[in-house]
C-alpha cells in the first residue's frame, strides 16, 4: 500500500514531518533538520504525529488477505518505520514517555516486523523503560560471540582479528603447510609487510583495519550505542553520492564550497549548474541533498537563484520540480509571518522562469496544506498577480475545487478571480457549486462575502439561470455588512 494515501491524516506540521521521513535513507536526518526548524518556529509536532501514528487504522497487507485493524504506523514501509525510530533516539528525553512506549508496544506487535525495525525498537526500548533489563543480543548471538572470543585468544599475534572471519578448515589446512615452510613464509612476510614500528601502514593494512573496526562496532556498550543513530545518519545521507558520475562530484564539491565561503557567484562558478542537466532525477536529488538545499539561510536565495536561473538551455521539467521542492519548499511551509525579501525574490524568479515545475512542487503542495496560513497565502498572491499566466492561474483556480477552504485560501481564490483568467463555461460552473457547498462555513467571514462580490461584479456575464437560485440561497445566508450589496448585485444581474 502507496504510503501518500495516509498523508491527509496529519495536520500541516506533522505531514511534514511524514514527508521527510519517507525520503529513502535520508529521511531521517532530513525529518531531525525539519524538527528542529518547527521547534525554533513553535510547538512540537513529534507528540501529536506518535499520537496519529498509534491509533489503529482498517487496513489490508495484501489484495488476497482480510481487513485488519492496526496501528498506523504498521502500515507504513519498513523504511519510514526505521527513519521514524532512529529520529525518535535521537530526541526521545524531549518527548513525552507514554508517546513512546506506545509506539514501541505498536511495532512490537507487528505480525511481518523488519529485523532492523525490530532492533530499533528494542534499543529505544532499553533506553525508555520497557527492555532495561534484557540483554542486547540474544543467546545465539552470545554463543557466536564467545566462540569468536575464544578463536582469537591465539591468533592475535600471527594474522590478528582477520583470522576470526576465515574458514576453520581452510585455516587448519592454511597452518600445516606454513608449518613446513615457516622460514620462507617468515620472509615473505618480512619483504610483504611493513614492521610495527613503522610510522605508515600499507592500503591493504589500513582496508582491512577499517573492515575490523566495523565489525567491532557490534560489541559497542550501551553508551557507545546511544551515539551510533547520529553516525548512521550522516552515513545513510553520505552514501548516494557513489551513484554521481565524478565529473558532477567534482562540481558538486565546487558549489558546496561557494555557498558555504558567502562569496559572490561570477559567470564561471554559475557554469557549474550546467553540469545537472547531465544528471538523470535520481541524481539530481542526491545533488540537493548532498548540498543541504532544504538548510541553506534564506539570505543566499538570490545569489543561488541566480546561477540556476544561468544555465541554457533550460533545465528539463524533473531537474526544475527537484531543485525548487528542494531548494523552497520546506521554507515556505514552515513560514510563520510575512516571507523574507529574498524567499519572495527566490520564489518569483524561479516561477518567471519554471511556471510548470514551480506549480507542481511548490505551488500545489502548499495549497494542499490544511493549515495554510496567511504567510503562504500572501506569497502565492504574488506569483498570481506577477508570474503566472491564465493558464497557471486556472489551474490554481481548479485545484482550489479539491481542498478545505480557510480564510487563506479564500485569500488566493479572491485574488485569482481580481486577475480576470479567462473562465470556461463549465468551469465556471464548477467554481459556483463550490461556492456554494462551503457557504454555510463561511456566513460570517468578509473575505467570502467580498469574493462573492467579485464574482457578481465582475463576472455577470457567466451568471446563468441555474446559477442564480443558488447564488441567492447563498446570499440569504451572509451575516456581514456586505450583504445588501451582494443582493443589489444579483438584482440586476437578475434584470440584464
Amino acid at each position: 500500500m502507496d504510503a501518500r494515501v495516509f498523508l491527509g491524516r496529519f495536520e500541516g506540521r506533522s505531514r511534514l514531518l511524514v514527508r521527510s521521513l519517507l525520503y529513502g535513507a535520508s529521511g531521517a536526518s532530513r525529518a531531525l533538520r525539519v524538527y528542529r526548524r518547527q521547534q525554533r518556529a513553535g510547538p512540537d509536532a513529534l507528540p501529536d504525529l506518535l499520537e496519529t501514528l498509534t491509533r489503529d487504522q482498517v487496513g489490508c497487507p495484501g489484495s488476497a488477505a482480510p481487513l485488519t485493524v492496526q496501528p498506523l504506523v504498521c502500515l507504513f514501509p519498513a523504511l519510514f518505520q526505521q527513519n521514524l525510530l532512529s529520529l525518535v533516539h535521537l530526541v526521545h528525553p524531549a518527548l513525552p514517555r507514554p508517546s513512546v512506549l506506545r509506539l514501541l508496544r505498536c511495532l512490537s506487535r507487528d505480525p511481518g516486523p523488519s529485523p532492523w525495525v525490530s532492533a530499533l525498537v528494542r534499543q529505544l526500548g532499553r533506553h525508555v523503560g520497557p527492555w532495561s533489563e534484557e540483554p542486547l543480543c540474544s543467546a545465539l548471538c552470545s554463543q557466536r560471540l564467545t566462540e569468536l572470543s575464544r578463536r582469537s585468544a591465539g591468533s592475535v599475534g600471527t594474522g590478528g582479528w582477520a583470522t576470526c572471519f576465515s574458514d576453520p578448515t581452510v585455516e587448519s589446512g592454511s597452518q600445516r603447510a606454513s608449518g613446513s615452510s615457516e622460514l620462507g613464509s617468515q620472509r615473505k612476510r618480512k619483504g610483504s609487510f611493513v614492521s610495527l614500528d613503522s610510522d605508515s601502514e600499507p592500503t591493504g593494512q589500513q582496508s582491512k583495519r577499517k573492515k575490523m573496526d566495523v565489525c567491532g562496532g557490534e560489541c559497542l556498550n550501551s553508551g557507545e550505542q546511544t551515539a551510533a543513530p547520529a553516525e548512521d545518519l550522516q552515513l545513510a545521507a553520505d552514501a548516494p553520492c557513489d551513484v554521481l558520475p565524478e565529473h558532477v562530484k567534482v562540481s558538486v564539491l565546487q558549489i558546496k564550497e561557494l555557498l558555504e565561503s558567502q562569496m559572490e557567484m561570477d559567470q564561471s562558478s554559475m557554469e557549474l549548474f550546467k553540469v545537472l542537466n547531465d544528471c538523470n532525477p535520481n541524481q539530481v536529488e542526491v545533488v540537493c541533498s548532498m548540498l543541504s538545499l532544504p538548510d541553506l539561510p534564506e539570505q543566499t536565495l538570490p545569489k543561488l537563484c541566480s546561477s540556476i536561473l544561468a544555465p541554457t538551455p533550460d533545465f528539463s521539467f524533473s531537474t526544475a520540480a527537484t531543485l525548487t521542492r528542494s531548494l523552497l519548499l520546506q521554507k515556505v511551509l514552515s513560514l510563520s509571518e510575512p516571507a523574507s525579501r529574498c524567499l519572495v525574490t527566490a520564489v518569483t524568479s524561479l516561477c518567471s522562469r519554471y511556471p510548470r515545475p514551480m506549480f507542481q512542487a511548490l505551488i500545489g503542495p502548499v495549497l494542499e496544506e490544511k493549515n495554510i496560513c496567511n504567510p503562504q497565502a500572501e506569497l502565492l498572491n504574488r506569483l498570481v498577480e506577477s508570474c503566472l499566466d491564465s493558464h497557471y492561474r486556472l489551474l490554481v483556480l481548479q485545484m482550489t475545487f479539491k481542498v478545505a477552504w480557510s480564510e487563506a485560501v479564500l485569500s488566493i481564490i479572491h485574488s485569482l478571480l481580481d486577475s480576470k483568467p479567462d473562465l470556461s463555461e463549465e468551469l465556471f460552473t464548477q467554481f459556483i457549486e463550490q461556492l456554494v457547498s462551503q457557504c454555510p462555513q463561511f456566513t460570517k467571514s468578509v473575505k467570502f462575502a467580498k469574493m462573492m462580490l467579485t464574482v457578481l461584479t465582475k463576472y455577470n456575464s457567466h451568471v446563468k439561470a441555474e446559477h442564480k437560485l443558488s447564488l441567492h440561497g447563498c446570499l440569504e445566508l451572509n451575516e456581514t455588512f456586505l450583504k445588501k450589496s451582494l443582493q443589489a448585485a444579483l438584482k440586476r444581474i437578475a434584470h440584464m
